[in-house]
């Protein structure tokens, strides 16, 4: 989970800016802020992996409850952004926040998940498969945490094609390696958002289950 180039994030420094996913668009088109998306007021992370909180955050960061009732349609193969920023902010990116969508040192990768739901408006995500779609991680020169910060908070992913069509939680996440030398140290920020996946295909990716994904020993 945290990949061995985590020395080089730790030198970077601790600041404590921090990132809440708050805005879905599809195929480019805005969802409304906060619309589909279960949200916290505090954009604080969640270190223990082991912790329920986990999966959609929560706990230290409670969510916003009710929950958004808004199920976001996505056509299979359409393209899925999850918009970030340092905290929530109704206007979008803003140019004077230096931490804006999230502190630049705050160097580590960028993912996404999705799992089938009966009901993308049910409350419980305990017990989901999960299954990664996309990952956006060290490329040798520079981490996703980067690529998202030039692109002023936007992570852009495709929704498979393949899997049937349906209700998901799609589970947007940032691994923060600055302070990642030691368990607990890496800060993970992820939120939900609520879809509905239309002409799908019906393939059954292999999954895997939040808490259980990481351990604090992972390299």
């Amino acid at each position: 989970m945290f990949p061995s180039a985590v020395l080089f994030a730790t030198a970077l420094g601790f600041a404590k800016a921090h990132t809440i996913f708050q805005r879905a668009h599809v195929n480019g088109v805005d969802q409304g802020y906060l619309n589909g998306v279960r949200y916290p007021t505090y954009d604080g992370p969640i270190t223990n992996v082991t912790d329920p909180s986990v999966i959609c955050n929560g706990g230290p960061n409670p969510l916003v409850t009710p929950y958004s009732q808004t199920i976001i349609n996505v056509p299979a193969g359409g393209i899925f952004t999850a918009e970030w920023h340092h905290v929530l902010q109704p206007d979008g990116y803003n140019s004077a926040d230096v931490a804006d969508p999230i502190d630049p040192g705050h160097l580590g990768p960028v993912i996404a998940y999705m799992a089938a739901v009966p009901s993308a408006l049910q409350t419980d995500v305990t017990g989901l498969k999960w299954f990664k779609i996309w990952e956006d991680g060290f490329d040798g020169t520079n981490w996703g945490v980067t690529r998202l910060y030039a692109a002023k908070g936007l992570q852009n992913f495709t929704i498979p094609s393949c899997i049937p069509s349906g209700n998901y939680f799609v589970r947007a996440e940032i691994i923060a390696l600055h302070a990642a030398s030691s368990y607990p140290g890496a800060q993970l920020y992820m939120e939900c958002a609520q879809i509905n996946v239309t002409g799908g295909g019906s393939a059954s990716p292999a999954t895997v289950s939040f808490p259980g994904a990481y351990a604090g020993t992972d390299p």
